[in-house]
């Protein structure tokens, strides 16, 4: 038996089978159907009909005619042989059904997947675009607001501008003014001085008139007896602060000083004096050498003469400290000496104690001196010209007591002034300071 063929039709398969020589007699005889359903295929068989090939005679007498003497148990055994042919090609038609099954799930499953696939995708789009669509609006934010800061920066720009600008109208108004008060306060300083020298005066002639042989009538005396030191006129039984004509040893040179008789026991030779104003401190080379001022206000006893004295033999030096708020303060020295002109006399200093600072404020080892003309400090930006004054500046150091006096409410963020930087900081500038001397034995 041979297997002559099988025909797909849309989901129909068609399956014919049998001999070559049986399959003419199959058209003139009928033909048993076998069909069978899965799913949305139905599938249909054509089979031979066994009792036909057996009672039909035409169809014996026609095979015996044409071919030969057929034996009838041999036609039996082909057409059981068909029948086994068609078994096998039923089950194998099986499995190709259960495969295209297993196919059509398959297919199913990827049909699913990638829908639900195309869904995520789908998903992912949207979500992609309301992102684009978010981050188009932020781009949009974030130009308005770099718009809008731009604008702020240039407003506060020309703000800035305008303020530097305002600022240097002021501060050149605040220095003229600032020097305008200087020439005030000199003028009145000068009429103050008048006023008090001709008060003096009148003081002088009437206590003479009135007391001509007392003992501690010093004005008197000045003009006939001069002292080493105002603690060598203390000694002397004049104890009674003022201005008194001091005389180096082994010298002519006389100097006008004030004695303060009071403070500590009296016997100091006040060297150095500031209180209102009056005296302008940023002098030469030459004037703080020989000295200037009015011992009677504010001056500077000079530094050639101080270096003389002190030489002799151990002074103190004690330095006395007045705020704007009331306070006082002081540094004592146990040790101090000037040296001479060619070591551009230069401070010695030993021994602090006081309330004005546990630190020195005049920076040690000693420092030369310097004034505007005569730069001798160890910073190159020249002391003197910048903080004002004639001082022992080391390099622009913490100490300045013959800076730019500044009156009240002027005082503060003054790095020229009058400072003692271990008791008010670097930018207050004191009310009054004194600098005065004694012998150390006294």
């Amino acid at each position: 038996m041979q297997l002559t063929g099988y025909f797909f039709l849309g989901c129909t398969i068609l399956l014919a089978s049998g001999y070559s020589s049986f399959s003419k007699s199959m058209e003139t005889i009928g033909k048993k159907q076998y069909q069978v359903q899965h799913g949305s295929c139905s599938y249909t068989f054509l089979l031979p009909e066994t009792d036909n090939c057996r009672s039909s005679p035409s169809y014996v007498s026609n095979a015996v005619q044409r071919d030969a003497p057929l034996d009838y148990d041999d036609s039996v055994q082909r057409l059981q042989l068909l029948e086994n042919i068609m078994e096998n090609n039923t089950q194998w038609l099986m499995k190709v059904l259960n495969q295209t099954t297993r196919l059509e799930l398959q297919l199913l499953e990827h049909s699913l997947s990638t829908n639900k696939l195309e869904r995520q995708i789908s998903d992912q789009t949207n979500e992609i675009t309301k992102l684009q669509e978010k981050n188009s609006f932020l781009e949009k934010r974030v130009l308005e607001m770099e718009d809008k800061h731009t604008l702020q920066l240039k407003s506060i720009k020309d703000e800035k501008d305008q303020l530097q600008v305002l600022v240097a109208r002021q501060n050149s108004i605040i220095e003229e003014l600032e020097k305008q008060l200087v020439t005030a306060t000199v003028n009145n300083s000068v009429l103050q001085k008048q006023q008090h020298d001709l008060m003096e005066t009148v003081h002088n002639l009437l206590t003479m008139i009135s007391t001509p042989n007392s003992k501690n009538n010093f004005i008197a005396k000045e003009e006939q007896i001069s002292f080493k030191d105002c603690a060598e006129a203390f000694k002397s039984g004049l104890t009674t602060s003022g201005i008194y004509t001091l005389t180096v040893s082994n010298t002519v040179q006389e100097k006008k000083a004030y004695c303060d008789m009071e403070t500590g026991g009296g016997g100091w030779t006040v060297i150095q004096r500031r209180e209102d104003g009056s005296v302008d401190f940023h002098r030469t080379w030459k004037e703080y050498k020989m000295g200037f001022g009015d011992p009677a206000g504010e001056y500077w006893l000079g530094n050639e003469f101080v270096s003389q004295l002190t030489n002799q033999k151990r002074y103190v030096l004690k330095i006395h400290l007045k705020d704007w708020e009331g306070n006082e303060a002081y540094s004592l020295y146990d040790h101090f000496s000037l040296a001479n002109e060619e070591l551009k006399y230069r401070i010695y200093l030993k021994g602090l104690t006081g309330t004005a600072g546990k630190i020195s404020s005049i920076s040690q080892p000693g420092n030369d001196f310097s004034t505007k003309d005569a730069d001798n400090d160890k910073c190159i930006c020249k002391c003197s010209q910048m903080l004002t004054g004639g001082w022992w500046f080391d390099a622009c150091g913490p100490s300045n007591l013959n800076g730019m006096y500044y009156p009240l409410r002027q005082n503060n963020n003054k790095f020229n002034g009058i400072k003692w930087y271990y008791w008010k900081g670097s930018g207050y500038s004191l009310k009054a300071t004194t600098m005065m001397i004694r012998p150390a034995d006294f």
